[in-house]
């Protein structure tokens, strides 16, 4: 029971950023997914801190479930071009999040005895780093050879300042994702800080 609250915060963060990929803004170089996916690192940090490495993994695995479920989901419902979710981005998807949460665990278990910004802050940069270099790369890269029916990326590949469209959109979300990892040091401390004066 006691892991029930980070497991239904998990659960909702992740339903959200599925919803929210949805909702393009940013003129297309982002979506309000961006910003809700990142605060999984915070409920990550936050149930290793309280809870330990072995329990904060349950709520990454029951995490991971969840966001198999709504990209299953998705792959059924048929938006303007195609279904919400393809086969290429559910697997980009599932993939990203289960590497990057259980890298910010090992990275973060590592640093846990260090000034208190120290674990999360940069298990979250280092797993935000790799989330977004693997999802946007299985998702959108064009040197990756998938079936055609697993989605159309020929969009992604436009030319931009910064190379094709997809390392564009890959870099915007990746500074969103570092920005919410600097502000989210404020609740891990005052929910990690109050946890520890319940329980002395």
């Amino acid at each position: 029971m006691r892991l029930l609250p980070p497991i239904l915060a998990m659960a909702l963060i992740v339903v959200a950023a599925n919803i929210g990929v949805q909702f393009i803004i940013a003129d297309g170089w982002l979506t309000w997914g961006a910003f809700t996916y990142p605060l999984a690192f915070l409920v990550t940090d936050i149930s290793n801190r309280l809870y330990g490495q072995h329990a904060a993994r349950k709520v990454v695995l029951a995490g991971f479930v969840v966001g198999i479920g709504c990209s299953l989901i998705g792959t059924q419902i048929m938006g303007e071009f195609g279904p919400l979710v393809t086969l290429r981005i559910a697997l980009a998807s599932g993939l990203a999040f289960l590497v990057a949460q259980l890298l910010d665990l090992a990275i973060f278990s590592r640093l846990r005895d260090r000034d208190w910004w120290v674990a999360p802050f940069t298990s979250s940069v280092v797993g935000s780093v790799v989330d977004t270099a693997l999802f946007f790369t299985i998702a959108f890269a064009g040197f990756l050879a998938f079936p055609a029916s697993w989605g159309d990326v020929s969009w992604a590949q436009d030319a931009t300042v910064v190379g094709p469209l997809w390392v564009g959109l890959a870099l915007a979300d990746w500074v969103v994702k570092i920005s919410i990892a600097l502000l989210a040091l404020v609740p891990f401390r005052v929910i990690t800080t109050k946890f520890a004066q319940r329980v002395a």
